[in-house]
């Protein structure tokens, strides 16, 4: 594949994948516009935590794994009896787990959600039963991407994701005067079958697979078990966290479920928008660094990045944070989603704000120990931070502080896993050789300085003009900070912008 064409296939899968991802948002949007932060939000979320989950971590794991093993098969005719005995096994025993979630729904809701009372426990078991067969068709259908994918169609496995959540959106507005909150239900069980109808009839068509199963053992089976564990272990990191906010969340009153959900949502999406930016630019540069062994290039290459990530994501958070509630009103108050949905809100969006940093740069630190083929640290580190201090500290800070404890709980685990991996990666790109020490505490100083003054001005021109409009507020306080940033950024002269300009220059030269 020629270095255009793959660019073009980059591109377009990006695109098709960030259009998904705001469409998936939207979807929140709207359905805090018909339950605000009522019960019936919250059963609606809770509902389809379950399945949503195992599409992501299981799904992925499963995926990650059949890839790795498929590709190593050469044989066409092996190959094919892996296909059909993968789908076999995969099919039996998702089907098994789907009749235990509809026939136990209300214990397994009982057992992740203790705290729910009845009339949310009841609906959210109702729900549950509606959504649970999408488990089924949502983890097929991401391995019928990822057979897609190590065919080479990566647009198509995209567009089956947009087909998904685009239906589900679709779904839950034409039909939620007539069923409520089961429009959502029906929404997603719909829209997982549209999108699995779409990957097999595209993979049978171009004959990837005939989707004959066959329940036989072989030794590729197991290789592929072996693998799985570790991968869904060390993926489940965000999902975790946004599990333990809703069984946590079933404690508290009325709503704040939901007002968890759409703020680590809302949180996340610039997150992974900025982190992409840093990550796209570096990434190739690590792949080729690793592979020729230029092991003090990649050393440099992470403090590069490392700095890159935080002067994109850091003033990005001090924005947010002062301007959370205008924020929060222009996205999502309408409808059934009032002024009060607002004031449960934005606390939770300015404490999930401040490690929107740290979770970001844990992505990207962790890929610098995989690099060096080190996965077992990073793995471990993460299991220590979300299971053991987040849940130590939501067991400590939910009474007093209720739904801003556990966003505090999540903002600090995520904190100390960002130090946990700091320092380990030290030893492994060997800093006191590599890095020159000076030279990056000059880097943390300037940021210092840059985040106080910003501080100091957004906060001036919230005290001097603060307007009632919400979209007024953002546009003028977006100007300001843009000014503010740039003027900073050149006075303060940072050695990032001279990366990002030799970088244009050389692209310019390229095209010219």
């Amino acid at each position: 594949m020629k270095g255009k064409q793959l660019l073009a296939i980059i591109g377009s899968v990006a695109l098709i994948n960030l259009l998904a991802r705001f469409i998936g948002f939207f979807r929140e949007v709207v359905a805090s516009y018909q339950f605000g932060t009522s019960y019936q939000a919250d059963s609606v979320i809770i509902a389809y935590t379950v399945p949503n989950f195992l599409y992501v971590v299981a799904g992925g794991a499963i995926t990650t794994a059949f890839i790795s093993i498929y590709s190593k098969i050469n044989d066409p005719i092996e190959q094919r009896k892996y296909l059909e005995s993968f789908f076999g096994w995969l099919s039996l025993g998702l089907i098994v787990l789907t009749l235990i979630f509809v026939f136990f729904s209300d214990a397994l809701i009982d057992l992740l959600f203790t705290g729910l009372d009845t009339k949310t426990a009841d609906l959210s078991n109702q729900l549950f039963q509606v959504m649970a067969p999408a488990t089924l068709f949502l983890i097929l259908s991401m391995w019928l991407m990822g057979l897609l994918n190590v065919n080479n169609r990566f647009t198509k496995a995209a567009l089956a994701t947009l087909i998904m959540n685009g239906s589900f959106l679709v779904i839950a507005i034409v039909f939620f005067p007539r069923l409520g909150p089961f429009a959502h239900g029906y929404g997603a069980i719909a829209s997982a079958i549209l999108m699995f109808v779409f990957l097999v009839y595209y993979n049978k068509r171009n004959q990837f697979f005939h989707f004959r199963p066959r329940i036989k053992r072989s030794p590729e089976l197991g290789r592929t078990m072996k693998m799985m564990i570790p991968i869904m272990l060390g993926s489940t990191s965000l999902q975790l966290y946004f599990l333990l906010h809703r069984m946590f969340g079933s404690w508290l009153d009325e709503g704040f479920i939901t007002a968890l959900n759409h703020t680590s949502k809302l949180v996340q999406m610039p997150q992974t928008v900025l982190m992409t930016a840093v990550t796209t630019v570096i990434y190739p540069l690590l792949s080729r660094q690793v592979a020729k062994r230029e092991y003090d290039s990649i050393s440099r290459l992470y403090g590069q990045g490392l700095n890159m990530m935080a002067l994109a994501i850091i003033p990005v958070s001090v924005f947010i944070y002062f301007f959370s509630e205008p924020l929060v009103s222009a996205i999502f108050q309408y409808g059934n989603f009032t002024e009060e949905s607002t004031d449960m809100a934005v606390p939770l969006l300015q404490v999930f704000i401040i490690g929107m940093f740290f979770h970001a740069a844990n992505v990207y630190i962790t890929r610098f120990y995989y690099a060096y083929e080190r996965s077992i640290y990073p793995l471990v580190v993460s299991l220590i931070s979300v299971l053991g201090i987040n849940v130590a500290l939501n067991f400590i800070l939910i009474e007093p502080y209720g739904a801003v404890g556990l966003a505090w709980g999540t903002t600090i685990s995520a904190g100390c896993n960002f130090l946990l991996l700091f320092i380990g990666i030290r030893g492994i790109l060997k800093w006191e050789k590599n890095i020159q020490w000076k030279a990056m505490f000059i880097t943390v100083g300037k940021l210092g300085l840059l985040v106080a003054s910003l501080c100091i001005g957004l906060a001036g021109f919230m005290t001097l003009f603060d307007p009632s409009n919400p979209f007024f507020a953002l546009l003028s306080g977006g100007v300001v900070f843009l000014s503010l940033f740039t003027i900073l950024l050149f006075v303060l002269r940072f050695p990032e912008l001279d990366y990002v300009r030799e970088t244009l220059n050389r692209k310019i030269g390229k095209k010219q």
